[in-house]
C-alpha cells in the first residue's frame, strides 16, 4: 500500500523528512499521519529507532494499520488514534519523555476534502459536518444553526479573514429562522446571497473563507496547534527538530511567531547592557524564511500551492 492509495499526495515529502535529519536509532513523531507519506520515509531512515504516528481520523488509522502492519509487528512503529494536542500525555503512556524530531502536516487531507459525506468541501453537497474526529460532538451543523450572530461573525472574521463576515452571519440567521441549514450546498447558497456581485465574480470560490472559518472552529485548530507546538518544544532532545507544514496564513503566523519566540527568548532588550556575551539560546531557527513548493510540485499537486515549511532545532 502507498500514500496514493489513500487518495493523498504528501506535500514536502522529501524536504520535511530531510529537515528532521533523522538518526538511525532516534525516536520520532508524525503528528499528522494521514496517508502515511512522511511516516514511511522516516521509518526508512530510523531503522533502529521508533516512530509514533498520531491521527484523530479513524479512517487514517485503519488504512495505516494495514499499510505498516510489518513495521508495527516488528515494534518499530506505534499508531496513536488521538488529537496531537494530547501529544505529551499519549507519549508518556509509552514511557516516552523525549523525542528526536516531529513533523506536522497541517490542514485537511485530500480524502477528507474529497469524501463527500465529511462535509468539508463547498464543491460537493453533503450534510454539514467538518469534524476531523468523527467521535466529537461539535460539528458544522451545530455552529451554523445554533451559534449566535456575534459568535458567527467573530469566527468568520478571525478564522476566515472574511471581509463580509457580518453580512454572512446575518444572512445565516435569517435563513435558519425559516428552516435549518443542513447541507454544504444550502450554506453556499446563503453565503452567495450575502456577497456583492463583484465578489461573486472574482477569482476563487466565494464560500472558501467561510468554510475555512467554520472548519477551524469545529476542530479548534489554532488553539490545538499552539498547545502541540509548546509540548513538542518541551519534548525535544538536544539537536532534535520540529518541522511544520502549513497551508494558510493563520497557521503559518502562529508557527512563525512561536519559532521566533523560542529562538530569541533569552535575548535582552536592545538598550540593556549585556552582562554575559556568551548567552546562548535554547533553540535556533533552521529556516529563517519558509521553504515554499517548486513549480514542479505545484504542477503535480495544486493543493501544495500555499504550503510553507518551517523548521526549529533545539540546541
Amino acid at each position: 500500500m502507498k500514500t496514493n492509495d489513500y487518495g493523498h499526495i504528501t506535500v514536502f515529502l522529501q524536504q520535511a523528512v530531510a529537515a528532521l535529519e533523522v538518526r538511525p536509532n532516534g525516536i520520532y513523531v508524525d503528528a499528522t499521519l494521514g496517508g502515511g507519506g512522511h511516516s514511511d520515509l522516516i521509518l526508512k531512515e530510523a531503522l533502529q529507532g521508533h516512530l509514533y504516528s498520531f491521527d484523530q481520523d479513524e479512517e487514517a488509522i485503519r488504512f495505516n494499520e494495514k499499510r505498516f502492519a510489518e513495521e508495527i509487528a516488528a515494534g518499530r512503529m506505534t499508531l496513536i488514534h488521538d488529537n496531537f494536542k494530547n501529544l505529551a500525555s499519549e507519549l508518556a503512556k509509552y514511557g516516552v519523555t523525549q523525542i528526536d524530531g516531529i513533523v506536522f502536516d497541517l490542514g485537511v487531507s485530500s480524502p477528507q476534502f474529497d469524501e463527500q459525506g465529511r462535509g468539508f468541501s463547498y464543491r460537493s453537497d453533503a450534510r454539514l459536518d467538518m469534524r476531523m474526529d468523527q467521535e466529537q460532538s461539535l460539528d458544522a451543523y451545530e455552529i451554523v444553526n445554533h451559534w449566535d450572530y456575534k459568535e458567527l461573525a467573530q469566527i468568520l472574521n478571525r478564522y476566515g479573514e472574511e471581509k463580509f463576515a457580518s453580512s454572512i452571519a446575518r444572512r445565516i440567521l435569517l435563513q435558519r429562522e425559516k428552516a435549518p441549514i443542513e447541507t454544504t450546498e444550502q450554506l453556499v447558497a446563503v453565503i452567495k446571497e450575502a456577497l456583492p456581485d463583484r465578489v461573486l465574480h472574482a477569482k476563487g470560490h466565494p464560500a472558501k473563507k467561510t468554510f475555512q472559518a467554520i472548519r477551524i472552529a469545529v476542530n479548534d485548530e489554532l488553539n490545538v496547534l499552539k498547545e502541540a507546538l509548546a509540548q513538542s518544544a518541551n519534548l525535544l532532545a538536544p539537536h532534535g527538530r520540529i518541522a511544520v507544514i502549513t497551508f494558510q496564513s493563520l497557521e503559518d503566523r502562529i508557527v512563525k511567531q512561536f519559532f521566533r519566540d523560542m529562538a530569541t527568548k533569552n535575548q535582552l532588550p536592545d538598550k540593556m547592557p549585556v552582562l554575559d556575551k556568551d548567552i546562548k539560546e535554547d533553540f535556533k531557527l533552521v529556516t529563517r524564511h519558509p521553504i515554499v513548493p517548486s513549480e514542479k510540485e505545484i504542477s503535480a499537486n495544486h493543493r501544495s500551492h500555499s504550503a510553507k515549511l518551517r523548521v526549529l532545532e533545539k540546541n
